[in-house]
């Protein structure tokens, strides 16, 4: 622009500020000023040097392109895909610790298929058991009512499709490790657990095998990962999902709980931003305190945490179950030069936080009462009426001595939750 107007003289810039005004007058862009008492239309003024405003300026994003683009689990086929009354996450396990002051934190979000919840019924079920009294003396909050509430949000889900929608829960089989889970949550709710072989897709429908015929399904609860889900569209050897599926998904014939593409949301890279997201797009700051989590993409973020890795907990962005996870201060020099090796070359895959002793619990170990770190895993359930959450959750104990991992594929263990009224 400087250049453009370095070959004007002042002559041709006044040229061109007479023209706009007379094309002003022609087309009528006029107002008037009541307050001078003259009452005549002036032409609006205008000053035909342009303002310059760099595009960086101007797209401001709360999340970074490059990290959803990279995350392995974005999936571009989501992409312009309206999903039925908004709502992505219908079910979300959130992973809270507690630190020494006493203060609750987020750890990590569970978006994409979370579990557990079934433990949490059958916890306390044992409860109800072996202290059948105490639970009614101390006004303990009920969380039976939770696959009471899922359904009714379901069959929310599937209004629009049918006055009465077929619900079902799509498991990847009896070999799968939450398999328990998966018939819990049907028989509790009262819906067929079909597996990707049970159902079919015909004109742009999906429908279950039975005995009496094809039956239209309505909501599919999945516990099956994405990329397993259609083999026409994702992985092409898959035999966990059903052929077609997304195409109907993508009509709006059948509503997938938790939706598509959940994946980039359930990165713990992602998760660094959940606070600006909140304070961002609700005008509000967050209730809950997030664990300071550094991306290893970050070049300044991954020299600090190289520098003080023995104090710091390194996972893998996309991995769960305690996978992919190294500690620092229980770690050998080769686990630790191993894995540092890994963060230089994949950074992008990485994340680290500063290792927070969890706050601990009394637990009956041995014949005895001994403390063991835990954590707490509470559910919550969005649906077209809003969100709703059960008075608990699962608590998960690290049962190794001085451990701080609660998984239970890492030999973690679990307790009943009990919020008292």
């Amino acid at each position: 622009m400087i250049n453009s107007l370095g070959e004007m003289d002042a002559d041709s810039l006044s040229l061109r500020h007479e023209m706009t005004k007379k094309l002003f007058m022609r087309e009528g862009i006029t107002f008037t000023v009541y307050s001078d008492g003259e009452g005549i239309e002036k032409i609006f003024p205008f000053d035909i040097i342009p303002r310059v405003i760099e595009c960086a300026d101007w797209e401001h994003n709360i999340i970074p392109s490059s990290l959803v683009f990279s995350c392995p689990n974005f999936l571009r086929q989501m992409m312009h895909v309206d999903v039925p009354f908004d709502i992505y996450t219908h079910i979300s396990g959130i992973d809270l610790i507690r630190d020494s002051d006493g203060s609750y934190y987020v750890l990590e979000d569970n978006l994409r298929t979370p579990s557990g919840v079934s433990y949490m019924l059958e916890n306390r079920k044992m409860s109800s058991r072996i202290f059948p009294n105490r639970l009614v003396e101390n006004k303990v909050k009920p969380v039976g009512h939770y696959p009471d509430l899922l359904i009714k949000n379901l069959l929310a889900l599937g209004s629009h499709l049918s006055d009465k929608p077929n619900v079902v829960l799509l498991t990847p089989g009896i070999y799968n490790s939450a398999y328990f889970e998966h018939t819990t949550l049907a028989r509790l709710m009262g819906i067929e657990l079909v597996e990707g072989r049970d159902l079919v897709v015909q004109n742009n429908f999906v429908y279950m095998k039975t005995t009496r015929g094809l039956r239209k399904v309505d909501v599919i609860y999945k516990r099956v990962d994405d990329e397993f889900l259609d083999p026409l569209v994702f992985k092409s050897d898959s035999m966990l999902g059903v052929s077609g599926l997304y195409h109907v998904y993508r009509k709006g014939n059948v509503n997938i709980v938790n939706a598509l593409g959940n994946g980039v949301a359930d990165d713990k890279a992602v998760y660094t931003y959940v606070p600006d997201m909140i304070r961002y797009y609700l005008n509000e700051d967050p209730i809950l305190k997030s664990v300071p989590t550094y991306q290893m993409a970050n070049e300044e973020e991954r020299k600090y945490t190289i520098k003080n890795i023995t104090k710091m907990v390194v996972k893998r962005t996309n991995e769960s179950g305690g996978y992919g996870m190294l500690i620092g201060d229980n770690a050998t020099d080769e686990e630790i030069s191993d894995y540092i090796h890994e963060i230089r070359k994949n950074p992008r895959q990485f994340i680290s936080q500063p290792i927070i002793k969890l706050s601990s619990a009394p637990c009956y170990i041995n014949g005895e009462l001994q403390p063991r770190r835990v954590d707490l895993r509470p559910f919550a359930l969005y649906g077209p009426d809003g969100i709703e959450i059960v008075p608990g959750g699962l608590t998960r104990v690290a049962l190794k001595e001085g451990s701080i991992v609660v998984n239970s594929s890492q030999g973690g263990g679990s307790k009943d939750t009990w919020i008292i009224d």
